[in-house]
């Protein structure tokens, strides 16, 4: 039993490390935004006291194993003061030949997407992209962009929250690349 228990953890850690190596050349980047710095107002989100474009900024990514069926794309900030973080984009089943999203392709209505992609609704409760909104006066938030290469296509019900479409990725992730910028709002006078 105790020598089974070890063969089966070994196996364990090194399929783990195959998909790890297989995702180590997994980029992601973007002409719009680039890491560790401010993001430009273009991104903020139209209501709740901010007045930005609300468009999605252009991704591009490389790299992905080999294994991979579709993709997914999230933007999540971990410092909004909701208790669990603020999802402010969510795309899924983005096909395997596609390696980029245009400028304002998080437009409701899925119109801009690539054929077959689709987003799941986050938390401003709309499926699309919806932009930086941080407290006024906050110290700038982290905003992290991460593009998931996925065993295979999901299925997520429409309504799905942004916590079930984001268990469902993490799920069927073999790989996933990512970088963080920041954005942040003065305090209103």
């Amino acid at each position: 039993m105790k020598h089974t228990l070890k063969h089966a953890l070994l196996a364990t850690a090194l399929l783990s490390s195959v998909s790890l190596a297989q995702a180590a050349g997994f980029t992601l980047s973007s002409s719009d935004i680039k890491p560790g710095v401010m993001i430009a107002k273009s991104f903020e989100f139209n209501g709740f006291g901010c007045a930005g474009d609300n468009k999605s900024p252009a991704l591009k990514w490389s790299g992905a194993p080999k294994a991979t069926k579709a993709f997914a794309v999230t933007v999540y900030d971990p410092d909004a003061p909701s208790g669990s973080g603020w999802w402010h984009w969510m795309v899924i089943n983005i096909p395997a030949d596609v390696a980029e999203l245009a400028a304002n392709a998080g437009a409701v209505g899925n119109a801009n997407l690539p054929k077959g992609a689709s987003q799941a609704r986050i938390d401003y409760g709309v499926a699309g992209w919806g932009g930086l909104c941080p407290p006024a006066g906050d110290k700038p938030h982290r905003y992290t962009f991460t593009v998931y290469a996925l065993k295979d296509k999901l299925e997520v019900p429409a309504d799905a929250t942004a916590a079930l479409t984001g268990f469902m990725i993490h799920g069927n992730s073999l790989g996933q690349a990512s970088f963080t910028a920041k954005y942040g709002r003065p305090k209103a006078k």
